[in-house]
C-alpha cells in the first residue's frame, strides 16, 4: 500500500488516501505493529498523524512532524471508533 499523492512516483496494488487526526496522547511510533519492534520516534498529544489504515488496535500511517511512516497505537488518535 502506498500513499495516493506518490501515484505518478510509485507502483503500488493498492493506494490510501491519508486521514488526518490529532494525537490525544503521546504515542510511539514503530517500525512494526509489535511492542516489541523499534520506536522510532516520540509523538507528543497535539501532533498531527496522518492514517493510511486501521490494522486492529493498530494505525499505520506518517507523522509529518517527523518525516516518518510507521505503526501508532489507535486509541492515541482523536476520533477513533473503539
Amino acid at each position: 500500500m502506498a500513499d495516493v499523492r506518490l501515484a505518478e512516483r510509485v507502483f503500488a496494488p493498492h493506494y490510501a488516501a491519508p486521514l488526518l487526526r490529532e494525537l490525544i496522547k503521546p504515542a510511539e511510533l514503530r517500525a512494526t505493529a509489535s511492542l516489541e519492534s523499534d520506536v522510532m520516534a516520540h509523538l507528543a498529544s497535539g501532533e498531527p498523524f496522518e492514517v493510511l489504515e486501521f490494522a486492529g488496535v493498530h494505525a499505520w500511517g506518517i507523522s509529518p512532524n517527523v518525516g516518518l511512516v510507521g505503526y501508532i497505537s489507535a486509541d492515541a488518535l482523536a476520533g477513533t471508533v473503539e
